[in-house]
């Protein structure tokens, strides 16, 4: 016997492939996916993906991203892939519950933003679920993940950028800092983490001709962080291929992460790159994160 409508998972699908794994993840448990597609950000294959219903829908559509999943029986919904920043903030064209919503923020950044909207969706009796709930396996493990651990420089850059990042996080400015020889040389906002580290890379290049090189060591160390409370709903920090390949572009050598709260998309595939690039991937948990428990 089919499943009821009720049943149904609804995805709120960004570009990326992290839509594309929720929607295997939950097709393998057996449930049916309505994905909302946003016009500006999915890729377009994920209507050749299995998924029961697909809508397109524009950003800015809340209150037809509503009407889709009431008419589609969907309760629970995830929301996956990534949306630039800036297109949410100078593209967007929204609708006039939207307009209302964007009004009302005290701030106008990420997790004010989606923080609101989930709690519409709630009112409108859809539970946004964590982006994660279905991907546990592909979070970062704690500790090295590469064949080499980083060295006492790559260990001085990470210490520092931890402090500078988890510092910057707390505003919702960005999630990455890029560091070497203990200098930070670019900080993520709107532009996204491959911009940042490419920005980093040419930063660290010699100056043009006739001018005095950097003195810095140009290896450079990525440090992508969650932001202290982080909402698992969404804007979940995700490093995958690309990421890789970013840092070979630019001069990266090591990859830090937070342990538990950073998804690796493609992680076996994605750990073979960084070991063939000798670049090393270790992540670390937080004392600050370990919830405390009575004795």
């Amino acid at each position: 016997m089919s499943k009821p409508l009720q049943e149904r998972l609804g995805l709120i699908a960004g570009n990326g492939k992290f839509p594309f794994l929720v929607l295997d993840a939950a097709r393998s448990q057996g449930m049916q996916v309505v994905v909302v597609a946003i016009k500006e950000e999915t890729f377009p294959e994920i209507e050749q993906h299995g998924a029961a219903a697909v809508h397109w829908l524009s950003l800015g559509e809340l209150s037809r991203l509503i009407e889709t999943f009431k008419s589609e029986g969907v309760t629970r919904a995830i929301m996956a892939g990534q949306v630039k920043h800036k297109q949410i903030f100078s593209s967007i064209k929204p609708d006039l519950r939207l307009a209302k919503l964007l009004l009302s923020l005290a701030t106008r950044n990420t997790d004010s933003l989606i923080g609101a909207i989930g709690k519409v969706l709630a009112d409108e009796g859809i539970t946004l679920m964590s982006s994660t709930a279905l991907l546990e396996p592909m979070l970062a493990g704690e500790g090295v993940l590469t064949q080499r651990g980083p060295t006492d420089s790559e260990q001085t850059n990470i210490t520092y950028g931890r402090a500078v990042a988890h510092h910057l996080s707390r505003f919702d400015i960005g999630q990455t800092v890029v560091i070497a020889e203990a200098a930070c040389v670019a900080v993520e906002a709107m532009e996204g983490t491959d911009a940042t580290i490419l920005r980093a890379g040419e930063i660290m290049k010699s100056p043009s001709l006739g001018q005095e090189p950097s003195t810095l060591s140009r290896a450079l160390t990525v440090v992508k962080v969650a932001k202290p409370n982080q909402d698992m709903r969404f804007d979940v920090p995700v490093v995958g291929l690309k990421t890789i390949e970013t840092m070979k572009q630019a001069g990266a050598s090591c990859l830090a992460l937070d342990a538990g709260r950073c998804l690796l998309l493609d992680k076996e595939a994605l750990i073979a790159a960084a070991n063939e690039a000798a670049i090393c991937i270790v992540a670390e948990t937080l004392v600050s994160h370990i919830p405390h428990h009575s004795v």
